[in-house]
């Protein structure tokens, strides 16, 4: 079964860090937006840029939206 928003990106933490999961797997913790591009470029979305991050609806931001990086 597929999921609805492959990519979710975690509320901050007390770091001000959001973990960032690809098709289930954690990827690591993001600090900005430009680090969940890096992820995801990484995992294989090489034409991914900042702005599919705010408009894709295969990420799902949890915890605020991508402008959102305090606990």
């Amino acid at each position: 079964m597929a999921c609805e928003h492959p990519v979710v990106v975690d509320p901050p933490d007390e770091e001000g860090g959001r973990r960032v999961r690809v098709d289930g797997q954690v990827s690591g913790r993001a600090y900005s937006v430009q680090d969940v591009v890096a992820f995801l470029q990484e995992a294989g979305l090489q034409g991914f840029d900042e702005m599919d991050v705010v408009r894709s609806s295969l990420i799902e931001l949890r915890g605020g939206g991508p402008d959102v990086w305090a606990h």
